[in-house]
């Protein structure tokens, strides 16, 4: 265990302590952060380890996490899938995510493209502009083609 060292400095596991008391954080996140601090590369590497292995820091929760708060945002999977990958996620635990996000009947994109596109706009559009908008705002929120097609034709369907 790494304990704190002298002169009043943190250690690593103090400061990647206090920042996972906050939210989740993927390692490569993690160790970014404490680099930004001045921890020493390999103390850092040492540190994340342990905590992994404490169960303190997990990249899978950390994707879980970050998958429902996005979801909760009415971004796609696209998009997401990206952001996962930017923040050092590899495509394992990123689709071990995306398929317990859809075993908790969260991950329904069709339905999710519909509920955005309604919320944001109160119609289909009567000009082809207007519909190419609606298509535009769902694809920069990481909407697939084919989830963008059935939102246009379904999202009001209730109204």
């Amino acid at each position: 265990m790494l304990g704190q060292p002298s002169g009043g400095e943190s250690s690593p596991r103090d400061d990647a302590i206090r920042l996972l008391a906050r939210r989740e954080y993927s390692r490569l996140e993690l160790a970014e952060r404490l680099a930004a601090k001045g921890h020493a590369s390999e103390s850092i590497a040492e540190c994340l380890d342990e905590l992994a292995d404490q169960g303190l820091q997990s990249d899978d929760r950390f994707a879980e996490s970050f998958l429902r708060s996005r979801i909760l945002r009415g971004q796609g999977p696209l998009k997401i899938g990206v952001e996962l990958e930017r923040r050092g996620l590899g495509r394992e635990v990123i689709r071990h995510a995306f398929a317990e996000s859809e075993q908790a009947g969260e991950g329904d994109w069709f339905t999710l493209a519909c509920e955005s596109l309604a919320k944001r706009f109160t119609g289909p559009g009567d000009s082809p502009r207007e519909r190419a908008r609606r298509e535009r705002f769902l694809a920069q929120r990481g909407f697939a083609f084919d989830q963008v097609r059935h939102a246009l034709e379904h999202a009001w369907d209730n109204a």
